[in-house]
């Protein structure tokens, strides 16, 4: 069952229409993804969690009018790695509509087929040049 959002928390409330959900506990990768899909379209707002649970909370404490357009997991996560947080996402119809995405280093058939089963329509390995990570990028802001 949906939280009501929380009047404690700014983040929730004052969240821009078009945001994009980040599940990343790497600060040098934040910043990457921050600067690329920056360069590709200024207009989303970038919502980063470096913890797989307080990912969720977060999730669950948004209204139902107010999703993000996109939700993106590092597959190694604090508490719950990204399959994990797929699993707990797929519970509950409201976020069937938001693609979800995996962002790993890990090129693991079994995460990805774990992945894929647990509900994300992507599973993109991190590039190791630009050019791929703009690619990358500008394939994600295609799903929003």
């Amino acid at each position: 069952m949906p939280v009501s959002p929380s009047r404690e928390n700014p983040i929730i409330t004052n969240l821009p229409a078009k945001f994009i959900l980040f599940g990343e506990d790497d600060i040098d990768d934040e910043d990457l993804l921050r600067e690329i899909v920056g360069g590709i379209d200024e207009s989303y707002y970038l919502l980063f969690v470096n913890n797989g649970r307080k990912l969720l909370e977060m999730l669950n404490e948004m209204p139902d009018n107010h999703l993000p357009c996109l939700i993106v997991l590092d597959y190694n996560m604090p508490e719950l790695n990204g399959a994990e947080i797929l699993r707990e996402i797929k519970k509950n119809g409201r976020y069937s509509q938001i693609p979800k995405v995996i962002w790993s280093t890990s090129d693991s058939e079994t995460f990805r087929k774990s992945c894929f089963e647990a509900g994300a329509n992507e599973y993109f390995i991190k590039p190791s040049n630009v050019k791929d990570l703009v690619d990358v990028g500008r394939h994600m802001l295609s799903l929003c």
